[in-house]
């Protein structure tokens, strides 16, 4: 579906079966096209021909639209897939879609996991009292069709998180991130990370401006919250990044970026976050900006997380939702990270970012100790990929063409 976070997810699934000789052909939207083809697989436009809107453009949280997308298009889609002969179907959860196919057309299908420990108990439970749910008509009326039409006993609105294969399903962190409980509600499981250092490790690129060292900073701090989070708590995001940049704007010696992640804000916010030694930009080059920042203020979303952890940068934690709660949670138990504040999108000031920073300082050596640990999970579960594709491999039907 069309979530670049989820799409990142999948590029290393992607090219580790088409290195293999599998032709994989990957349903998704065009912005993801050519990542998709530098990976190997072969692009199909899913939206140009079924768009999302046209299903449902009105229900909240965003990914209720998918359970609408999976009933509305089922039709149509069951009768492609009958001609393109699939011998498996790789989803990520949230592609309701894919878990529709799979049970439908009785081809084995492969779930890769959404987030941080979001078994579906987890995942309905962190939903109960959430303040953005609102399904629209069309996607009630497309959970009886899913039920009634199709099968699916278990369909609700909220079955973007509920598509668990009894196959196999590709857990997306190193096993030490995931407890006794949530592996056994996504077995069989495998463990894939999130990470695709292959593809950017190549080269480096130049350095940042923001990093270029000019300027003598000692301390170069990187702050984003990700895409999503801009989506419902605009404004939460909004005031803790001016808190963040009034700490920054008064520490000698200290640097700061604040990515967007694409979003849009009103110029009079961003000229608030902007300071002499504060850059705010649109969307940067999250990978390589990570190679020289000394600390980072994030939400704790999935990929963001474990790309600190590989370029072994300390973490600064202020989830929103979801996962990220648990996530920053894990991450301070291990070490790698410290609290912003004590409270899930609690009010921010600047002390409380300069204190965050005092305290990464302070215990630097013993998180950088712990981010060396914790980045040779990552190396491992990386090395063991060969066999995770082989378990998908595995599950192939002789008479299927394609992946």
């Amino acid at each position: 579906m069309p979530e670049r976070g989820h799409f990142q997810r999948v590029l290393p699934l992607i090219r580790g079966l088409a290195d293999r000789g599998t032709p994989v052909v990957v349903y998704t939207a065009t912005e993801f096209q050519a990542a998709t083809e530098r990976a190997g697989g072969r692009f199909a436009d899913l939206f140009g021909r079924f768009p999302l809107g046209a299903a449902d453009a009105t229900s909240r949280p965003v990914p209720c639209r998918y359970v609408t997308f999976a009933a509305h298009y089922a039709e149509a889609l069951i009768q492609e897939m009958v001609g393109l002969r699939p011998s498996v179907i790789v989803y990520d959860t949230f592609a309701v879609i894919g878990f529709l196919l799979g049970r439908v057309l009785g081809v084995p299908y492969v779930n890769v996991c959404a987030g941080h420990g979001m078994t579906p108990a987890v995942a309905l439970r962190s939903l109960a009292d959430d303040r953005r749910v609102a399904p629209s008509e069309a996607c009630w009326r497309a959970v009886e069709v899913l039920r009634d039409r199709w099968g699916i006993a278990e369909a609700g609105p909220f079955a973007y998180f509920t598509g668990v294969s009894p196959y196999l399903n590709v857990y997306c962190e190193p096993p030490e991130f995931l407890n006794p409980v949530g592996a056994a509600a996504f077995h069989p499981i495998v463990y894939f990370g999130s990470l695709f250092p292959d593809a950017r490790d190549a080269s480096r690129p130049s350095p940042d401006p923001a990093w270029d060292g000019r300027d003598g900073a000692a301390v170069r701090v990187y702050a984003s919250f990700g895409s999503v989070v801009w989506r419902y708590f605009a404004e939460e995001a909004a005031a803790a990044l001016e808190a963040f940049a009034d700490a920054i704007a008064a520490l000698a010696g200290a640097r700061a970026l604040i990515s967007l992640g694409g979003h849009g804000l009103p110029a009079v916010t961003r000229t608030r976050l902007e300071r002499s030694n504060v850059r705010v930009a649109d969307y940067v080059d999250q990978w390589n900006v990570l190679r020289d920042a000394t600390a980072c203020l994030t939400h704790n979303g999935l990929n963001s997380t474990h790309e600190m952890i590989y370029h072994g940068v300390p973490m600064i934690s202020y989830p929103f939702f979801a996962d990220q709660p648990a996530l920053a949670a894990r991450c301070q138990a291990i070490g790698c990270a410290v609290p912003l504040v004590g409270a899930v999108r609690g009010a921010v000031a600047a002390g409380d970012v300069r204190a965050a920073l005092d305290r990464v300082r302070e215990e630097a050596s013993s998180m950088a100790e712990a981010l060396a640990r914790a980045r040779a999970w990552e190396l491992e579960v990386i090395a063991a990929r060969p066999a995770a594709i082989q378990r998908i491999l595995d599950l192939r039907r002789g008479a299927g063409e394609a992946a």
